[in-house]
């Protein structure tokens, strides 16, 4: 989930709104190819061996709102491209100005969807961008309304999040793994081919053909979170066709899954602490006023909820697994720790009602019960066809210290996540290539000091993995996760100067809070 839609869950919340669904409805109108989308058409290259009818189909446009919507044709299998087919949904806002260049945005996740991300990008951008460029979201395969990954029913998937998520004794340990083979199964089942072919690669080729098919020389991209690992995934198979490419927070794509689940730990460990440092100045810190303390009180409560749930007013429970959640989610971002200090007030006065309405907006629960998003579905999929390794009970058992160490609060689950794919029932037949794109034009690459979700040594990694020459560091110093949405005008500023002119920032130039 990108920062932009986080930041207005929860300020709904903090006005006690209650939870909210971060999708945003496209309604689809009949078809008509007036205005900019009717000079969209196949670019005319020489598309791969095998993929031409791809590459040059013609799109038929709908109105979509303020934008133009699309389906665009892809194989479910590049390795068989005359095989069966899926689409992936695209939006096109037309440039403000006179400019033809198309700025393809995605929010991350992996699950995110982009159609919605484009809407709010569409409004963030500065008039300069927008007068420039189209702003376009495509949801990934599988992703929102591309065919979406379906893996069990509204009703499983909250008893799937609120299980125990870091266990301890064999029968806790198998009933984990019991429930993620389950899920996994169930993503076959409900979604069929589709499901062993999410990769990011596979989602990056799509990208291509969609660059080709709406006239687009160059790929322009904006990428947050994930959506830094799928830009770099698409500049390492297509380098010449680089154009301007901004990743912010960046993903480490090399990371095995202990490495990057130690990683998040560190990350939110260290926003925790930026968030308890504020905290504890303040009599009403529900943490006490002790740093080292509030820590532990912290763990206290989420261990003490195994046993004992919390009531919350309706017929669900806060349980530890769903706290954990609840409390992530405020750390994206500063503005909303103020959420997270009401919600553990609460929770230490007998109420997880707080709690559980922040676990329902990091997953996207209607009020209804129902999960407009499948981001939480897909993130496994995804995940589990992106990375080949398949770690044991042992392993992770092994790990369990370092975890420990890095975040007493978070490490213990991030530790059990990286044991999500072990028993997943598709091979990972598209792994995470290695990046490097060398060719490409330069990226800018941009990192936050305390990002909780993607921590900021990744974007000095990444930067690094996409070549001399090609990969350029640009840091901004403070709390929460990405930049450009952040408000800082020096990120801001920097990033329309490379987007508006190709002029970038130096290397390692860093924009202070």
């Amino acid at each position: 989930m990108n920062r932009t839609q986080l930041i207005a869950v929860v300020s709904a919340l903090v006005v006690l709104v209650g939870a909210v669904a971060v999708v945003v409805g496209v309604v689809q109108s009949q078809s008509d190819d007036t205005g900019q989308t009717s000079a969209l058409r196949p670019t005319g290259e020489q598309a791969p061996e095998g993929l031409e009818e791809f590459y040059s189909q013609e799109l038929t446009w709908d109105d979509c709102g303020e934008a133009r919507c699309a389906d665009v044709t892809v194989p479910v299998d590049y390795d068989d491209p005359s095989g069966d087919t899926t689409s992936v949904s695209t939006v096109y806002y037309a440039a403000e100005g006179d400019g033809t260049r198309a700025l393809f945005v995605n929010p991350g996740g992996p699950g995110g969807s982009a159609v919605d991300y484009a809407r709010v990008m569409a409004t963030s951008f500065g008039d300069d961008v927008r007068s420039e460029y189209a702003v376009v979201g495509v949801d990934p395969r599988g992703v929102g309304r591309s065919n979406p990954i379906d893996c069990v029913s509204d009703e499983a998937f909250d008893t799937y999040t609120s299980g125990d998520p870091d266990p301890t004794t064999p029968e806790e340990i198998e009933t984990f793994r019991e429930t993620t083979e389950t899920f996994g199964r169930g993503c076959v089942e409900k979604s069929g081919e589709l499901a062993g072919h999410v990769s990011t690669e596979e989602a990056a080729r799509d990208m291509d053909v969609v660059r080709a098919v709406i006239g687009q020389e160059q790929m322009n991209w904006f990428g947050a979170s994930y959506g830094t690992q799928l830009g770099a995934t698409y500049a390492t198979l297509f380098p010449e066709t680089v154009g301007a490419m901004v990743l912010d927070g960046a993903v480490d794509p090399a990371q095995d899954a202990f490495d990057s689940s130690r990683g998040q730990a560190t990350g939110f460990q260290r926003a925790l602490d930026a968030y308890i440092a504020s905290c504890v100045k303040l009599e009403s810190c529900p943490l006490g006023q002790d740093p080292d303390e509030a820590v532990q009180r912290l763990v206290d409560l989420l261990d003490g909820l195994e046993d004992e749930p919390l009531p919350t007013g309706s017929d669900r429970e806060l349980t530890k697994g769903e706290a954990f959640y609840g409390v992530a989610v405020t750390l994206y971002d500063k503005s909303t720790w103020v959420v997270l200090s009401q919600a553990l007030t609460a929770a230490n006065r007998g109420s997880g009602a707080e709690l559980l309405r922040l676990r329902d907006a990091y997953f996207s629960r209607a009020p209804d019960g129902s999960y407009p998003s499948n981001i939480g579905e897909v993130i496994s999929a995804i995940t589990c066809l992106d990375n080949a390794d398949r770690p044991s009970v042992e392993d992770v058992e092994e790990q369990l210290p370092s975890f420990e160490e890095a975040s007493p609060v978070f490490g213990p689950t991030l530790a059990w996540s990286a044991f999500g794919c072990t028993d997943w029932p598709l091979p990972a037949e598209h792994p995470q290539i290695e990046i490097d794109a060398a060719g490409a034009d330069t990226i800018v690459v941009i990192g936050t000091t305390r990002d909780p979700a993607t921590p900021y040594e990744n974007a000095r990694k990444l930067a690094d993995q996409l070549g001399d020459g090609v990969g350029v560091l640009l840091t901004r110093e403070g709390d929460g996760h990405t930049a450009y949405s952040s408000g800082n005008e020096c990120i801001v500023d920097a990033v329309d100067t490379y987007l508006l002119d190709g002029t970038p920032p130096d290397d390692g130039f860093t924009c202070e809070e």
